[in-house]
């Protein structure tokens, strides 16, 4: 498992936690002018929280006060802020 401490933009990082927000899905245009749907949820795990974006599907697996194991996230930095998501090779397992 990964600490919170040890999290940097552009890594990749295994966390398990509980979702204490999710916010209600929208609908964005991606970079290749795709449409999806996209939810910002907050991540508790022991050391920490962590915002994170939950994409297409994922955006349904989870809900709030759901225990989740994130695994190969990758995290980003928005606007000063930490996030993780799936990204390309991670996946979100609801325990």
């Amino acid at each position: 498992m990964t600490k919170m401490k040890d999290l940097s933009p552009g890594s990749n990082a295994t966390l398990e936690g509980e979702i204490i927000e999710k916010e209600e899905a929208r609908e964005v245009i991606t970079k290749f002018g795709k449409k999806t749907r996209v939810a910002s949820a907050k991540l508790k795990c022991e050391d920490g929280e962590i915002k994170m974006t939950l994409w297409e599907d994922d955006v349904d697996k989870v809900k709030e006060g759901d225990k989740i194991k994130i695994e190969d996230g990758w995290v980003t930095e928005f606007r000063g802020e930490l996030q993780i998501s799936t990204g390309k090779n991670g996946k979100i397992s609801v325990k």
